[in-house]
């Protein structure tokens, strides 16, 4: 839990993560995967919200997969994010003891 939360300390890391627990929802860009079942985003869409740039989203994206919030997927020229569901069952459980 540790490593998770010295991740989400970086204020740039925290809002991809939170961006991504919102995913999808009306007026949000994102798209639903129903195969997958799970709600993703583009890098590039977040990087848009971030207002920073694409090397830095990328550098952020990578340490949230590090720590395993996040998992991502290559589909064409994009990269798709989404929060791993496991992980917010872990974080739920964590705060809830």
């Amino acid at each position: 839990m540790a490593e998770i939360f010295k991740a989400l300390s970086n204020p740039n890391r925290l809002k991809i993560f939170l961006q991504l627990t919102t995913c999808c929802r009306p007026g949000t860009v994102g798209l639903y995967d129903k195969d997958a079942d799970v709600d993703t985003m583009f890098v590039g869409d977040l990087g848009r919200e971030l207002d920073v740039g694409k090397t830095t989203v990328s550098h952020h994206i990578k340490e949230l997969r590090r720590v395993g919030i996040i998992r991502t997927e290559r589909r064409g020229q994009n990269i798709a994010c989404w929060v791993d569901r496991v992980v917010i069952e872990e974080l739920k459980q964590f705060f809830t003891r």
